[in-house]
Formats: structure tokens, sequence, C-alpha cells
């Protein structure tokens, strides 16, 4: 397999990351309350965001002739899944949807940074990827301190 190749597999790799971060945030406006709307707005928000992470991935993708994934991981839908089992046994509490969307951003993270590990990345995708860790952590940290607020 060429670097090329190892880099058009890591980053699909990432577009079902992105992909798995979209349902879930769409997953988690679906269990909130009416009440809640800053946070729906705040989903919707990163909803934008992994689209345009994975618009970004996407066109390196295409720039070097190999395919594009579609879908989402199989991790991802075990995640889903067990989100509807918090949600069922925690109900639409709001710490328990904020609580589920930090697993994912750590999850997301987790997926960056090991592809920012690898060796081989060109130097323009290196920087598209440390510009999305770098907005997913401030998504991470928000999201958090908003998890924490509800104590």
């Amino acid at each position: 397999m060429t670097i090329v190749e190892k880099q058009a597999r890591l980053l699909n790799d990432l577009i079902l990351i992105n992909n798995d971060r979209m349902v879930g945030y769409q997953k988690a406006m679906e269990e909130l309350k009416k009440e809640d709307s800053d946070l729906k707005l705040l989903f919707q928000e990163k909803i934008n965001q992994s689209g345009d992470f994975k618009a970004e991935l996407t066109q390196k993708i295409i720039e070097t002739n190999n395919e594009v994934e579609t879908g989402t991981t199989n991790a991802g839908k075990i995640y889903r899944v067990w989100m509807d089992v918090k949600a069922f046994f925690g109900g639409s509490d709001r710490k328990v949807v904020l609580d589920n969307c930090e697993d994912g951003e750590d999850a997301a993270l987790a997926a960056y940074n090991d592809a920012l590990s690898s060796e081989g990345l060109s130097p323009d995708v290196r920087t598209i990827l440390t510009n999305h860790h770098a907005a997913l952590i401030i998504s991470h940290d928000r999201i958090k301190a908003l998890r924490d607020a509800e104590k």
C-alpha cells in the first residue's frame, strides 16, 4: 500500500468518525426536552462542524483519486445503542445527554490524535487535521463545562 493510499484510508476513517459524530448529535437532540433549546442549537453547530470537516477530508481523498467512504463505524453504532440504553435509564436528563456527548467528543479526539501520530501525512493534510483537532478540543471543553455545570 502506498503512502497516498494509507493517507486516504486514514482520512476515510476520520470521515466515518465525523459521520458518527453527526448521527450522535442528532440522536442527542432527539433526547432533549423542549426547555433544552440552547443545547439543540449547540448540537446543530456540532453537526454542521462535522459536516464541514467531512467535506474537507473528502476533498483531499478525491484529489488523490481514491474512493470516499460513506456510513458510520461499527463502534459508532455500538455507541449509539449505549446512548439509547443510558437515555432509557436516565431519561432525557440534560446531564446524561451531555455525558454521552462528552464520550463522543472523547472518541473523536482519540481518532484525530491517532491520525496525527501517523507518519507520511502530507503537510496540507496535517494542517487540516491539526485545525480539526484544535476545534474538537474547544468543542469537548465546552460540552464538558456544560455537563459539569449540571452537577
